[in-house]
């Protein structure tokens, strides 16, 4: 009896801790969105549902190198990382500082690695841990709020990055970004995702193969 009780007490607070967690994050979500909009495309963190729609696209077994673009408090890198495989890296560049101390405190996985600077860095970062390339691109960044001569850059550098057979998976809340993806990609896929808020839109990017 005592064991079933203290069993039971612990998953209650393990359960407790998880949600304080996740209310501390979307609190310091929320906090940075009012003060800085412009750098964050929603008020709240991804759902579950948005996710499970962008990952969904990634094939673990030959994604060595991930890049992610804006992981603010890290609700996507923890599930990229839970599925990545051991001897992969994720690099995650984030401009907010409060989000790259955050992520500093609550991740000590050795494949992470959090640059504290713009994803218009992407190639000098790759080059500096003698990295080849990303073989997908993870991206929430809202295109949206940045000047047209940065959107094509970024997108351009997106391009030029991804090793030959990589994917980009972008979600936005607008169609800003899709010109710039057709200009960039061969291929450009949509999709939408109705239950998150706001209602999403994702993009999935890939190269025609050459003949």
């Amino acid at each position: 009896m005592f064991n079933r009780e203290s069993e039971a007490t612990k998953e209650f607070i393990i359960r407790m801790l998880r949600k304080r967690s996740r209310s501390e994050e979307t609190l310091l979500f929320a906090k940075n969105f009012i003060q800085h909009p412009l750098m964050l495309g929603s008020l709240i963190p991804s759902s579950r549902f948005l996710i499970g729609r962008l990952l969904k696209k990634v094939d673990w077994a030959r994604a060595r190198t991930i890049v992610e673009y804006g992981p603010g408090v890290g609700t996507i890198t923890a599930h990229i990382l839970a599925k990545m495989s051991p001897d992969a890296r994720l690099i995650a560049f984030e401009m907010n500082d409060r989000f790259v101390r955050h992520l500093a405190r609550n991740f000590s996985d050795p494949r992470l690695h959090v640059v504290h600077g713009s994803a218009e860095n992407v190639q000098q970062e790759l080059d500096r841990l003698k990295l080849d390339g990303a073989d997908y691109i993870i991206s929430g960044i809202p295109f949206n709020n940045m000047r047209v001569e940065m959107r094509v850059r970024i997108a351009r550098q997106i391009r030029e990055v991804l090793n030959p057979g990589g994917e980009v998976l972008i979600y936005q809340f607008t169609r800003t970004v899709l010109p710039h993806l057709r200009t960039n990609f061969s291929q450009v896929h949509q999709e939408f995702e109705p239950r998150n808020f706001p209602f999403a839109m994702l993009f999935h990017c890939t190269q025609a193969a050459t003949p």
